[in-house]
């Protein structure tokens, strides 16, 4: 809980102020400084910190575009507590427009929460992570699929933790899978720390689109109002919401290699037998149905349609027959009521 300055090494920003810096985490073979934007805006009345942070994958950008509108186009005259905004990480990533770090093809959202003495990306990994999130309450880290893919706009959550289902519940997203995270990502680590933190994701690697931009902002506002930072605004509820086991997914791979025509789009509902793609050959002589082995969501697609036998094609989740029921009636535009 922000009281009073937020301090990183080599700065302080007291409250009432705000500071846009370039902090340097790694140096180029030329010796040039790698530094990353942070905005700290630290509100004039006391809560929590909360940390947001974008393109630990460099080519993943609608997060960018959160972070970096939540930092400089909201009013934060009523702030209570501080935002700490890290809307690239990964830079040299993002100059390139590749996932993973340049040097060593290594991946920085692996390597958290890093270490002073190892490989470059720990390094940087070390700093970023004691300077700007280790200080937090909580955190929001923002992803899309890699390329050649897209998501629906979903929460990932160990909703174990004690502290992280509040936070994944206030988020407001209508699916949330419930897993601890691989070991080295930023939010496993961060929630290990005492930093109870998110992955939000959503959309596909290398573009801005604009409605998924604008209901993550949505689930940023939602976030805000829960922990009391805008006390003000309201706490979303999404009409209906799922959590989703490990036991209740699963990602479809095709046994055939050819050309995809996918029948369905992110987040619609699928029902068991239906055929969700196809796969052809050049001549379209030899089509091969893929059929969806429950019901279910469709959380993420390919987009690219080639294929290798073991590619991704779908990412399912199982829904019950009273979520179906709800998703149904978001559709047709009748929303049910928020539990009490």
């Amino acid at each position: 809980m922000t009281e009073g300055a937020f301090t990183y090494n080599g700065g302080r920003v007291d409250p009432g102020e705000r500071a846009d810096i370039r902090y340097s985490i790694s140096e180029t073979y030329l010796g040039d400084p790698v530094r990353i934007p942070v905005s700290i805006i630290n509100g004039e009345h006391s809560g929590p910190t909360v940390c947001l942070s974008a393109a630990s994958h460099g080519d993943e950008l609608n997060g960018i575009e959160v972070v970096r509108e939540v930092a400089h186009d909201w009013s934060h005259t009523n702030l209570h507590g501080t935002l700490v905004c890290m809307p690239v990480l990964n830079v040299p990533g993002f100059v390139t427009q590749q996932r993973y770090l340049p040097v060593y093809d290594r991946d920085l959202n692996r390597s958290f929460p890093g270490n002073a003495d190892s490989t470059s990306a720990k390094r940087m990994a070390d700093d970023i992570f004691r300077n700007f999130v280790e200080p937090c309450d909580l955190g929001l880290d923002f992803h899309t699929s890699t390329r050649g893919r897209t998501n629906m706009l979903h929460v990932r959550a160990d909703m174990a933790d004690d502290d992280v289902p509040r936070l994944a519940r206030a988020y407001g997203s209508n699916v949330i899978i419930d897993s601890e995270g691989a070991s080295g990502t930023l939010r496993h680590e961060a929630t290990a720390a005492g930093v109870p933190t998110i992955t939000v994701e959503m959309g596909e690697a290398h573009r801005f689109q604009r409605r998924l931009i604008d209901d993550a902002l949505d689930g940023v506002a939602s976030v805000l109002a829960e922990y009391g930072v805008y006390p003000t605004e309201p706490v979303n509820w999404p009409g209906w919401r799922t959590i989703i086991t490990s036991d209740q997914k699963t990602w479809i791979r095709a046994d055939d290699g050819g050309l995809v025509d996918m029948h369905y789009d992110r987040g619609d509902l699928v029902h068991e037998g239906d055929p969700v793609c196809s796969i052809s050959n050049p001549f379209k002589t030899d089509v091969v149905d893929v059929e969806a082995p429950f019901t279910g969501l469709l959380v993420g697609k390919l987009e690219n349609p080639v294929v290798y036998p073991g590619n991704p094609l779908i990412h399912l989740v199982e829904l019950d027959a009273r979520t179906q029921r709800a998703y149904e009636r978001e559709r047709a535009g009748t929303m049910p009521e928020r539990p009490t």
